[in-house]
């Protein structure tokens, strides 16, 4: 089997090749990648000298470069490049649409152009909105999107619908809760929590902290997205959540207990606009049609990850450091952010 994937050197995208690699069959692995701030081949360092691996640099805009790099006939494309920051998105969505709307509809031209067998799309919950009291997304729910960010992935998911629709192009869509493990750069909530408690620095958190999330463990998703990829329904939507919300201050605490670092350390801080309240899906659809369940719990899941952090500074201190540093700093030190 032929992969091409778009975005491989990002945090899940990194993840998915490791998984691939190591867990399945797979003969060939192209993995296309610009390498923007989020994107670091430090993240599959393990993986470089495997003989079905192979990395291109390039961009999903580049029509040229993409119909080099992609090989007639692919069996499967899956799509992970994307602008995916939410407070990016707000100070200037130009990336977010070029990128994330743009880029999806070469990427869909050039597949149907050089038949490719099957199209994943790598979506979010964000697409749907905020949901309120107890209640679930699930694959019918409305396309609601809230920031400039969600609404490009909800302007991405039409796209690939509409080249089903018109051209029978073979796709699927994938949103998922909120993911998080190793190699995710310190943008997002867990990873910066982790960084900050281990240096021992403020921990911002947006307005009351109380905005829930669906958090699924990266491996877990890999695993779900694997069996979407070869057993999910043509034309189909899968959530992908773990039945695991938490807020997000609930999730900074239990970073500081597990690390052993007093509360005191929470600094709360001006809410992002247009900020979604709650998330959570119903991955009824998953676990019936393709029997997937997580193998991870929250706590086992953020156990790992904070192992994982302890022991790889190197790692941490590489990916901000440099260009990576200039923009970090530059989020951070206005905005104290994060998704």
């Amino acid at each position: 089997m032929k992969i091409f994937l778009t975005g491989g050197a990002g945090f899940i995208g990194s993840n998915f090749v490791r998984y691939l690699l190591s867990e399945t069959g797979v003969r060939q692995v192209i993995n296309y990648d610009k390498l923007t701030y989020a994107g670091n081949l430090e993240n599959l360092k393990d993986v470089e000298g495997d003989p079905r691996y192979r990395f291109v640099c390039g961009d999903i805009c580049d029509r040229a470069a993409l119909d080099e790099a992609l090989p007639p006939e692919t069996d499967l494309l899956i799509n992970f490049a994307a602008e995916s920051h939410v407070d990016r998105s707000i100070e200037s969505a130009a990336e977010f649409i070029e990128t994330n709307v743009l880029g999806v509809q070469a990427l869909l031209d050039l597949s149907r152009r050089k038949g490719v067998r099957r199209f994943v799309q790598i979506s979010t919950d964000e697409v749907m909105g905020s949901i309120e009291g107890d209640r679930y997304f699930n694959e019918t729910s409305p396309l609601e999107p809230n920031s400039p960010y969600a609404a490009s992935k909800a302007a991405a998911e039409m796209l690939v619908r509409a080249a089903r629709m018109t051209f029978g192009l073979e796709t699927v869509v994938v949103r998922s809760g909120n993911c998080y493990g190793p190699y995710q750069f310190p943008e997002k909530l867990i990873p910066l929590m982790i960084s900050n408690t281990i240096k021992n620095v403020p921990l911002p958190v947006y307005g009351d902290g109380l905005q829930e999330r669906d958090w699924v463990f990266v491996g877990d998703y890999a695993r779900a997205l694997w069996a979407v990829a070869m057993k999910g329904r043509a034309g189909a939507v899968y959530c992908i959540g773990a039945r695991t919300q938490r807020t997000n201050l609930e999730v900074v605490r239990a970073v500081l207990a597990g690390l052993g670092r007093p509360e005191s350390l929470i600094r709360y801080v001006q809410d992002r606009p247009g900020h979604d309240r709650r998330y959570a899906l119903d991955p009824t659809r998953l676990e019936q049609e393709l029997g997937w369940r997580p193998a991870e719990s929250f706590a086992s899941g953020l156990k790992r990850t904070i192992e994982w952090y302890r022991s790889n500074p190197s790692w941490i201190e590489k990916v901000t450091s440099g260009a990576y540093r200039d923009y970090y700093q530059r989020m951070y030190g206005r905005r104290e952010g994060y998704r």
